[in-house]
């Protein structure tokens, strides 16, 4: 691969910025590139849930393509430019790696996760925290921010000891939503609800499962065996709604053996 082949994708997003460029480049802004972000995201994650390292290499490539058009946007604004994204970044992966390029010694992850935090502390920017839970993005996926929230939150002592005290915390919420469901109390189930959300993705942290991939995986596990059914009822010569609770129930079985039967 050509030594050059960066300056060469930056050259590309500019002239594709420039007077004689891309109209749909040339209207970008920071603010209409930010859905697109997240989209390109997404599609990278399922990219890597298939496995397929073709797909991924191209989803990479539209991320990579939102940052450079978020730099070269930058650039012409005289903010900064990708040079400086690059150079910002490289100071800080060796400013927050001393036991790689430098002297200190750790002795696994978790140590490496500590001095991380403490290293963070010490830059420009964090002086005005005044909680340990400040600097949480508030438009990270509700689980996800969730789950940051727990970790911090553990990182300082608050947090059970042991697996079965989160567990009955979960029985706990679960109790409190079937309390306000009866006294039909529908804005005090929405918060019990919520409460048992929460208590779930602690859960999860504390299993050290990602919450927020577990649903992602719940998700798609439902629409495959849905989509099974679909085409079974199909094949049948029926559909959903001609179809009773039951009936419904031992298709779903159906597709849950056949599922097992392709892994």
């Amino acid at each position: 691969m050509p030594k050059n082949l960066f300056e060469e994708l930056v050259d590309v997003i500019a002239t594709l910025r420039s007077e004689n460029g891309c109209p749909w480049d040339r209207e970008q802004t920071h603010e209409t590139l930010k859905p697109t972000l997240i989209e390109e995201t997404y599609e990278t994650l399922e990219a890597i849930d298939a496995g397929d390292p073709e797909k991924l290499k191209e989803e990479l490539g539209d991320v990579l393509m939102n940052i450079m058009l978020q730099a070269q946007i930058a650039a012409e604004h005289e903010d900064f430019d990708i040079y400086g994204v690059i150079e910002i970044l490289t100071e800080k992966l060796i400013r927050r790696h001393p036991h790689v390029f430098g002297d200190v010694n750790v002795e696994d992850s978790t140590e490496v996760v500590k001095n991380w935090e403490a290293i963070k502390r010490q830059e420009a920017g964090y002086e005005d925290r005044k909680s340990v839970l400040d600097g949480i993005p508030s438009a990270l996926p509700t689980l996800l921010r969730a789950q940051k929230i727990q970790n911090r939150a553990a990182r300082v002592g608050f947090d059970w000891d042991e697996l079965k005290d989160v567990v009955a915390k979960v029985e706990e919420e679960l109790e409190e939503v079937k309390v306000s469901i009866n006294a039909d109390e529908p804005e005090a189930t929405a918060m019990e609800l919520g409460d048992l959300l929460f208590a779930i993705v602690n859960l999860c942290r504390f299993m050290e499962i990602q919450a927020e991939e577990s649903l992602r995986q719940a998700n798609r596990k439902f629409t495959e065996r849905f989509k099974w059914m679909e085409a079974e009822l199909e094949r049948r010569g029926t559909n959903f709604e001609a179809q009773d609770l039951e009936s419904l129930d031992t298709i779903w079985e159906a597709a849950k053996k056949a599922e097992a039967n392709t892994d």
